[in-house]
């Protein structure tokens, strides 16, 4: 009788672990700490990049990540501006900051003008980025972090458009690097999580209809340059994953109150203030990136994502793909909204 049991709970124990199996195996091994970071970023046309950036800080006193750049896609100088005042809040105010002249969303934004805030005469967030001039170019920024960084290191949270890395691609060797852009990927991305497309239907007026996400209908041949030629692994949040995730208004409205102005609170409310939700889309593709091994999300097979004309993403299976997306359920979505509003809101460490 002994002998049967045992032979019993033996095959249930392994029934139960091949039954795991497949949660499982779409959990990625974890990165060395701190991840090499990259931040390609439209910052100044939603709020969810200003949220993404503050966790990114969190993240890195935690000694998670090391960001190495942030590089910008949205074409107007305040969005570095501020994004130099919100490094600079945080005590990183030296990090390289670069951009590009696309000529795509050219205007200032809802909150990139905080950079120019003053109280008293003088700037309620310090910064030293004023001069357009003193900006360099995104796709130089981009080259020399690669170029200084470990082989097979560095992992990029893009959440804006696909300009500068497409730009990156098509760059030649230079004083910076003998490789090309690409090469110079190849050799030393590990990973890029990136905000763009959707991979689900959206409702809309009652229906289940495609959507064609923002981040690649703005600059449809880059996104397209990016899925058809990006050497390296990619995984997608699709514009389903942060639309179910809500940032809560109360934690814009409590938890940042440690200070009288707050960059990341203040850029909130001017965007759209509580008690509006803001859905969470690019804080996802940086969660994603330090952490892949935590099982925040679940990953698709393997496959390629193709850029139609109009920018629609669409998916096809494939063993050979390097292209993943990101799918959630309901016990996720519970446990990953706590982790941004918790990372989001963390003070900086002095």
């Amino acid at each position: 009788m002994k002998l049967q049991t045992e032979s019993l709970a033996c095959r249930l124990l392994i029934l139960c672990t091949l039954c795991l199996l497949p949660a499982m195996s779409i959990l990625a091994e974890e990165p060395q700490r701190p991840v090499p970071l990259i931040f390609d970023t439209d910052i100044g046309n939603d709020v969810d990049d200003v949220l993404a950036l503050g966790m990114i800080h969190a993240l890195e006193a935690r000694g998670d990540c090391k960001l190495l750049a942030v590089t910008i896609t949205k074409d107007n100088p305040l969005a570095a501006s501020f994004t130099d005042a919100v490094n600079t809040f945080y005590g990183k105010g030296n990090i390289p900051i670069g951009i590009c002249q696309s000529g795509v969303t050219p205007e200032k934004g809802k909150f990139n003008v905080l950079a120019e805030k003053q109280d008293g005469g003088e700037l309620r967030y310090p910064h030293d980025l004023k001069d357009p001039k003193q900006i360099p170019a995104a796709v130089t920024v981009l080259r020399t972090a690669l170029a200084g960084a470990k082989d097979q290191s560095v992992v990029i949270a893009q959440v804006g458009f696909s300009t500068n890395l497409a730009s990156l691609l098509k760059s030649p060797g230079d004083d910076i690097s003998p490789l090309s852009g690409k090469e110079l990927v190849a050799k030393k991305v590990k990973l890029m999580s990136m905000m763009a497309g959707a991979f689900e239907k959206i409702p809309s007026k009652g229906k289940l209809v495609d959507h064609r996400e923002y981040n690649v209908v703005k600059d449809i041949p880059a996104a397209q340059k990016l899925a058809s030629d990006w050497p390296t692994p990619v995984v997608w949040s699709g514009f389903e994953i942060g639309l179910s995730v809500p940032y809560p208004h109360e934690s814009i409205e409590e938890d940042f109150n440690y200070v009288p102005h707050h960059p990341l609170a203040e850029a909130y409310i001017l965007y759209n203030p509580p008690p509006h939700d803001r859905p969470t889309w690019d804080l996802t593709s940086v969660l994603y990136a330090v952490f892949p091994h935590r099982g925040y999300f679940d990953l698709s097979e393997a496959g390629t994502v193709t850029v139609q004309p109009d920018g629609l993403t669409t998916f096809e299976k494939s063993a050979q793909g390097r292209h993943q997306f990101l799918k959630l359920n309901d016990a996720q979505r519970t446990r990953l909204i706590e982790a941004l509003v918790q990372l989001s809101s963390q003070p900086p460490v002095k």
